[in-house]
């Protein structure tokens, strides 16, 4: 049996939930940006999904995630395909997706770029590596329920990631996105609303990280830049402090 990452794990943890939530039963995976096929390899070995689709832009890595497929002699049951975002797939092609490991702003544009497939997908698990805040909101506005999120701590990086849906009877009527404030936006209403203690370690870090940073700018706050930028780290600190307050209700 294949062994992930944690932050792989809790990828598919999440797709697992979404599944269970959705009452699908072993539905077809589309793994958008494949990690070497791990995931697919994963999901078809623990029966979760009964076929999967790993897909690159680049041909280099869809050799790699091949041979991997071959070496765990899962081939009849993985696909690799060469597809830039979702564009080489059919809407109904999956059932379920994932989109894991890069840029926010470049998963908004595969999303965007591939509508009517991914909206055909009954789940699908995103893990943003940044432009998180700005990511959240563009799934909201563009009609994305979030069903469920996580975050991990992996090698000293902190990762963030959901799963989506389009399926309006899938969103719960106690969607905390239903009114998110902007602090809902910035660290997850999710992880804020269950106290998760990730995101609990990642505030304390980050707190600590403004309060020396204010010490060392008041030092020299006689230049306006030095004025300008201790403005922006104090609202950054207020955000963190919020979001601490709010995790402790």
């Amino acid at each position: 049996m294949i062994q992930l990452s944690k932050r792989l794990n809790a990828v598919a943890e999440l797709l697992v939930h979404g599944i269970d939530q959705l009452e699908l039963e072993q539905p077809v995976l589309a793994d958008i940006g494949t990690d070497h096929a791990y995931l697919p390899v994963y999901l078809v070995q623990k029966k979760v999904v009964k076929k999967a689709y790993a897909a690159d832009v680049r041909k280099g890595p869809l050799l790699h995630a091949k041979e991997h497929i071959e070496q765990y002699g899962l081939g009849e049951y993985i696909q690799t395909r060469l597809s830039d975002g979702g564009g080489s797939f059919v809407p109904g092609e999956s059932e379920v997706a994932v989109i894991a490991g890069m840029g926010g702003g470049l998963m908004q544009k595969i999303l965007s770029g591939s509508p009517e497939f991914f909206e055909k997908n009954s789940c699908v698990v995103l893990q943003p590596q940044s432009e998180i805040e700005q990511f959240r909101r563009f799934l909201t506005e563009d009609g994305w329920c979030i069903l469920e999120e996580d975050m991990v701590l992996e090698d000293g990086k902190y990762y963030p990631m959901m799963s989506v849906t389009k399926k309006e009877t899938a969103m719960p009527l106690d969607n905390p996105y239903r009114n998110a404030k902007d602090i809902d936006f910035l660290y997850g209403a999710y992880l804020l609303k269950e106290g998760h203690p990730v995101l609990q370690d990642y505030l304390k870090r980050e707190a600590q990280i403004y309060r020396e940073l204010l010490e060392k700018l008041s030092a020299i706050s006689d230049r306006p830049e030095i004025q300008k930028r201790i403005h922006e780290v104090e609202k950054k600190a207020e955000q963190t402090e919020r979001a601490i307050q709010e995790m402790s209700k």
